[in-house]
């Protein structure tokens, strides 16, 4: 008998919840485990899928319990004493990663691939707005919510499929793109790798998998060691002129936005606005419309409305107040930025959209191995802040570490104005905000369940 169900254990996180809601359009029967409940799993729920959230093999629903109909993929992230993940690979069940699922969907796919220790998520996004505008066709299994899309999953005609390749757990090694981006290769995830070497060589290994006659386009500056002359290496950058792709002539209007040409190997787009704000934001876009060059696109007009028409990704440089013409109000952003290299781009862009206001970051650090790894980088970051709110460390999948706390970021942090606060202190400190600046909530734990909240004092604090 074929298989035709599909157990996800963790099915609530990003990745893992696009899967799911993939086999479920597919005509399989889904079920899966989570820690908690989420918006995510909220949705899941919605769209008919089965979520429970006790880690007990009794819970697991009786259509799942036959080793025959059934598989089951995995994250990662679950540890490895999970009692049900241990009753499926005790009796016998196909048992699979996250990731090795992701690169067998890709395999007969012109897979599309974006890597780095950060501008994956909205980099990947723009490719498959990109594709869907400029190209019509593609689909995408993405690390947020798109907010063209309303989703993580885009299920469109063609061979063209655009992937998150994450280096966590060395995920990324289960996929053979036909083209890849490579956006930033920065110590992370040393809990995982132990060195920054064996994080290069890692994406070395990636860029090596990449199929013959195909593309490899790295952010320029990155250094790797990659010995293939079968494949076509190019660099991007947001405005170096040596850059193989790159932009130009940029100005930015009071809100952020940029308007810029786009420079190509065989063209020059002109006036291009992107739709969303920030410079982060264009060095993220040149990356993604360097990948639909590889695989075309219909007219330089389409490409120009793909790019005014991207709409952002949900905590990715995510506005929720931004009416910059009204002075005396306060702007409101939230941003998934958690290692130092995200926080110095995000806060430096926000700095240069909004250079006379006062910038006020409430930060919620993610695990205890990235603070004690990189204490001193973050409070450098945090330091670019006028105001500083520092939050409990977000654990995730780990255990306290002996003497890992916020305090080891807070002692290094010199903004004129710091305060380590419990996350139920928030709203307080949001309420005596002094008008008229702009505050960003930043973090991967669980800070953004505070936004609409924020949002709402903001909004009537402005009036």
């Amino acid at each position: 008998m074929a298989k035709d169900r599909i157990y996800f254990v963790g099915i609530g996180g990003i990745g893992m919840s696009a899967l799911a809601r993939y086999f479920r359009h597919e005509g399989w029967q889904v079920a899966g485990y989570d820690r908690t409940p989420s918006p995510l799993t909220a949705e899941l729920e919605k769209e008919g899928i089965a979520v429970h959230y006790e880690d007990s093999a009794a819970a697991i629903p009786e259509a799942f319990r036959e080793a025959s109909r059934t598989r089951v993929v995995y994250t990662p992230a679950v540890p490895h004493d999970h009692a049900e993940l241990n009753w499926f690979l005790g009796r016998g069940f196909e048992v699979l990663k996250r990731s090795r699922m992701l690169g067998l969907l890709g395999e007969g796919k012109n897979v599309m691939a974006v890597a780095g220790t950060h501008g994956k998520t909205t980099t990947t996004t723009m490719v498959a707005h990109f594709n869907a505008v400029a190209a019509g066709e593609g689909s995408a299994f993405l690390g947020g919510i798109s907010k063209n899309f309303d989703s993580n999953l885009v299920l469109g005609a063609g061979r063209r499929m655009a992937v998150e390749a994450d280096e966590f757990d060395r995920s990324f090694l289960q996929l053979h793109p036909k083209e890849a981006v490579v956006t930033s290769v920065d110590p992370d995830h040393l809990d995982i790798y132990g060195t920054y070497e064996a994080v290069r060589e890692a994406f070395s290994q990636f860029a090596a998998q990449i199929r013959p006659e195909g593309t490899l386009i790295l952010k320029k500056g990155i250094d790797l060691p990659l010995d293939r002359k079968d494949i076509r290496q190019y660099t991007y950058h947001v405005n170096d002129t040596d850059a193989d792709f790159r932009a130009e002539n940029l100005s930015v209007d009071e809100g952020g936005y940029y308007t810029f040409d786009l420079v190509f190997p065989d063209r020059r787009v002109a006036g291009c606005r992107l739709g969303i704000p920030g410079l982060v934001n264009v060095e993220n876009c040149v990356a993604a419309a360097a990948l639909v060059w590889c695989e075309g696109f219909r007219s330089d007009e389409a490409l120009r409305e793909a790019i005014a028409t991207f709409r952002g990704v949900r905590r990715r440089f995510d506005f929720w107040v931004n009416d910059s013409r009204r002075p005396a109000g306060t702007i409101y952003m939230d941003d998934y930025a958690h290692h130092p290299a995200e926080l110095r781009a995000m806060l430096t862009s926000v700095r240069k959209m909004f250079p006379r206001r006062e910038l006020t970051v409430a930060f919620q650090p993610h695990l205890y191995t990235r603070t004690r790894d990189f204490a001193p980088e973050f409070a450098e970051v945090l330091s670019l802040a006028d105001r500083v709110l520092l939050l409990p460390i977000y654990p995730a999948r780990e255990e306290p570490i002996p003497g890992v706390t916020s305090e080891m970021l807070f002692e290094g942090v010199t903004a004129p104005y710091k305060k380590l606060i419990p996350k139920e202190r928030l709203m307080d400190e949001v309420e005596a905000l002094p008008a008229g600046g702009v505050l960003v909530t930043a973090g991967a734990g669980d800070i953004d369940r505070f936004c609409v909240s924020v949002a709402e004092i903001v909004r009537r604090k402005n009036g």
